[in-house]
């Protein structure tokens, strides 16, 4: 089986822990986001949904 290498980055939302891959990650203003959400600045007060994060919806 052959290794892949994955760069992983955390989502740039201050209340956020995720980390997740660059290639899925959600590009605003140069920085990373785990999700539309974050990247908004949670302006709907949605969270990200991921299990753990202080800016759980």
């Amino acid at each position: 089986m052959a290794s892949v290498d994955v760069e992983m980055v955390k989502c740039a939302c201050q209340d956020c822990v995720c980390v997740i891959p660059v290639s899925k990650a959600v590009s605003r203003d140069g920085k990373a986001y785990c999700c539309d959400d974050c990247a908004d600045g949670h302006k709907n007060h949605a969270g990200c949904e991921h299990a753990g994060c202080a800016c759980h919806g």
